[in-house]
């Protein structure tokens, strides 16, 4: 293998490249869905192959192929040459790329079992029984269970000298039960919606999340769902438990601080971003205790590895800090264009695309409170958990989402349950609105692996992870 990648490399360079790299990447993935007790889907998939990726002139070409014949390397890497120097006649400016010291490394996802070595009898058991359990609730018409495990082995390279080898192994699942009445019906999931929870580790981690005993409280909250009051609409004081919270940091920090969207290189697709380079340091993005880091070295992150796909190593960097946005998620590229170091955040979803900045483990640091203490301290207020339904405009500004559950709180008390709830607000004020953090003993890490991105579209996997927090004047609804 360090033959070919080398000669993909030289290719390339006596082509005329001034930088050049390769990832080999060699992707195993599993998938497995029960459905009423039927196994609706069992899925392996093998995916293999190598991208080549060059500047020459001053502007970026790429081209990638499954075939490892000596032949095949040469024209691939010869045919990202001629892709460079046809875009270097309509580039406004020459590409540039912050530095990084070229190294030669490996990672490995640290883990316990590996998913892949657990027999599918097992892993269909377990879902079986999960499934009976949701089917426990007479109005619960249906019950769904699934597991998902990942296994990545990719070696990039550089003619700068990297050459860094990776393992990054992922799994997780999650259940759900759908309840039927005579004119509605109401989900509820576990341990978040849509698709259950992920990191990287083993399959202690899927053991762990205890699909079965949880299923029985899942399908109870349904059915009760079906005949709870709706939310009161108004200005409230909302509390946002860990998993909607997650997806809220997704939507209006994570991607808008995204440095190509900002510069306008992204934004065909997936829209732009109200931060401009010149709101570094100035612009105030929520109070005083929000502070977000981007942690590509976070455990159990599905945005954790040991480098990212331009081979600068994974590292943890504010992004907001007391309020204050102080941090891109930047490429070598974008970068440069600020005079700062790239914080490493370059991922593809496979060989056959290139890399895009992309979020690490974008997370909100803990605060003082305790959970209960935060509940006991909220005289009258709303707690809203796992995500339903969002919205977000092509700016990442104006937002609307809408929850599974929510329950009242009277007198510092976590009361009644209550159905269909919404709200939304503009980003600014409401990451301004927030005025209690919980503390790290009820911080959790969740993986979102359908983060979507880049024409034609990638799907990249990412982490967020936070304590429930409180936000004041929060504009509630009700979803429809």
């Amino acid at each position: 293998m360090q033959a070919l990648l080398k000669q993909a490399l030289d290719t390339a360079t006596a082509a005329g490249a001034s930088y050049a790299d390769v990832r080999w990447m060699d992707r195993q993935s599993q998938s497995l869905v029960m459905r009423n007790g039927d196994v609706e889907t069992i899925s392996e998939t093998h995916s293999l192959g190598f991208g080549v990726r060059v500047l020459c002139n001053g502007a970026w070409g790429f081209a990638s192929s499954a075939d490892f014949s000596p032949a095949e390397i040469d024209r691939i890497a010869a045919q990202a040459v001629a892709i460079a120097k046809a875009s270097a006649t309509v580039r406004t400016r020459p590409v540039t790329l912050a530095p990084v010291a070229p190294v030669q490394a490996t990672y490995v996802t640290p883990f316990r079992i590996d998913p892949f070595a657990v027999p599918l009898a097992e892993k269909l058991a377990l879902l079986e029984a999960a499934d009976k359990a949701l089917r426990g609730e007479a109005t619960v018409k249906v019950a769904h269970s699934l597991l998902i495990c990942h296994k990545t082995h990719k070696i990039f390279a550089s003619s700068d000298g990297a050459w860094i080898d990776q393992t990054i192994v992922e799994c997780g699942g999650g259940v759900s039960a759908t309840a039927v009445g005579a004119d509605e019906v109401q989900v509820r999931s576990y341990p978040s919606s849509h698709g259950g929870n992920l990191a990287t580790a083993g399959w202690e981690y899927v053991e762990a999340l205890n699909l079965v005993a949880e299923a029985p409280r899942v399908a109870a909250e349904a059915a009760a769902l079906l005949t709870a009051p709706t939310v009161p609409p108004g200005e409230q004081t909302v509390i946002l438990g860990s998993s909607q919270l997650a997806l809220q940091i997704h939507e209006s920090i994570g991607h808008p601080t995204e440095l190509d969207r900002v510069l306008g290189t992204e934004l065909s697709f997936a829209g732009g971003s109200f931060l401009t380079p010149g709101a570094l340091g100035e612009l105030r993005y929520g109070s005083d205790l929000v502070n977000v880091v981007a942690d590509a070295t976070c455990a159990l992150g599905l945005g954790t590895f040991g480098y990212d796909d331009e081979g600068v190593p994974a590292q943890r960097s504010h992004l907001i800090e007391n309020g204050l946005f102080t941090g891109f998620l930047t490429s070598r590229e974008t970068a440069a264009t600020l005079d700062q170091p790239s914080n490493g955040t370059m991922r593809a979803q496979s060989w056959g695309d290139l890399p895009l900045i992309r979020m690490t483990n974008i997370n909100l640091l803990p605060g003082a409170w305790t959970l209960d203490g935060l509940i006991a301290d909220t005289a009258d207020g709303i707690f809203m958990d796992t995500n339903r339904s969002w919205s977000i405009d092509d700016r990442r500004l104006n937002f609307q989402f809408a929850c599974e559950a929510a329950w009242e709180i009277k007198d510092g008390v976590k009361g009644r349950l209550l159905k269909n709830p919404l709200y939304m607000g503009i980003t600014p004020q409401f990451w301004g609105s927030c005025d209690a953090i919980a503390d790290a003993a009820a911080w959790q890490i969740w993986g979102v692996p359908n983060c979507g991105k880049g024409e034609p579209m990638q799907s990249m996997h990412v982490g967020h992870g936070t304590s429930p927090a409180r936000f004041k004047r929060v504009n509630v609804g009700v979803a429809r």
